[in-house]
């Protein structure tokens, strides 16, 4: 059974900062491009970014030089470092795996950037 649990989420001032981690089980891990996505209120889901097997990484232009992502295979995990978040970063943040086979989501875990 595959699961993608992401953790990290809250309420946090503009400007601040918070990671997002996401554990993955019952994939083979190292195979899977990692992303993770948003989606705000009354919003389709966006791209946030993407982290290939390779640690290529792709962003969105809105949070190009303030968000990182990262991979450790090791732990089976991805992570988003999140720095100088605005207002609109405000979203349910989805953990994403693919893979040429198929493709898996988490159930979210609510950013709130709001003074």
């Amino acid at each position: 059974q595959v699961q993608l649990v992401e953790s990290g989420g809250g309420l946090v001032q503009p400007g601040g900062s918070l990671r997002l981690s996401c554990a993955a089980s019952g994939i083979t891990f190292i195979f899977y491009t990692m992303g993770w996505y948003r989606q705000a209120p009354g919003k389709q889901r966006e791209l946030v970014a993407t982290i290939t097997s390779q640690s290529n990484t792709n962003y969105a232009d809105s949070v190009k030089g303030r968000f990182t992502i990262s991979r450790d295979n090791a732990k089976n995990s991805v992570y988003l470092q999140m720095n100088s978040l605005k207002p609109e970063d405000t979203a349910v943040y989805y953990c994403h795996a693919q893979r040429h086979i198929g493709d898996y989501w988490g159930q979210g875990t609510q950013v709130t950037v709001s003074s």
